[in-house]
């Protein structure tokens, strides 16, 4: 899942969100000088991630795309996932997208000493540009893909995957909205366990 998934599947507590935010960023177990909530997002992202790796829903949405991106259809899928929930958002909140969104880059600029330098550096470009938000967007899904190509030196291709998600984008949300629903609960039984 990316971003808006893992920020919300934190279920509103701040430093959990932190850590399940700021996880790709962090290297094998490199995160005990954190606070040991923010310890606890982190495992939570990656407990989130084994889960969707795993699942069944999520491989049959990266097949359609592995002819043409190889090894980045699992990224895109991901990103694919995150405009379906920023679409669908009042479904899975009763708080307002863009109110959610700005609450979390608050939280980031709050916090800002303990993120890691990845983070600090993407963060004036998310907030400016409001990434998060403009998932609910076919042009803001259209702006990240270009994005992770150019990191890619163009050989991802991923630039293209817009038209996937338009050719298919009914089978593409029927997937998300059956994986979610389970990751949800899953996500729910690791943060009460944490």
């Amino acid at each position: 899942m990316n971003f808006l998934a893992h920020i919300y599947l934190s279920f509103g507590d701040n430093e959990i969100t932190l850590g399940n935010f700021i996880a790709d960023s962090i290297r094998g177990n490199k995160f005990h000088h954190l606070p040991e909530k923010v310890q606890q997002g982190i495992k939570l992202h990656r407990f989130i991630d084994t889960f969707t790796d795993t699942h069944t829903i999520p491989k049959i949405s990266s097949k359609r795309l592995h002819k043409n991106y190889s090894h980045y259809s699992r990224v895109i899928v991901d990103i694919f996932y995150d405009h379906f929930l920023a679409k669908n958002w009042k479904k899975y909140s009763d708080t307002p997208l863009d109110i959610f969104v700005e609450n979390f880059y608050d939280l980031l600029e709050d916090n800002y000493e303990i993120l890691p330098d990845g983070v600090k550096r993407m963060m004036p470009y998310m907030i400016s540009d409001n990434w998060i938000y403009n998932y609910s967007k076919m042009e803001g899904i259209d702006r990240v893909l270009n994005g992770m190509n150019r990191r890619t030196k163009n050989k991802s291709k991923m630039n293209f995957a817009i038209l996937d998600l338009e050719e298919h984008y009914d089978k593409f949300e029927e997937e998300f909205t059956a994986f979610f629903e389970e990751l949800i609960t899953f996500s729910k039984q690791k943060f009460v366990s944490l």
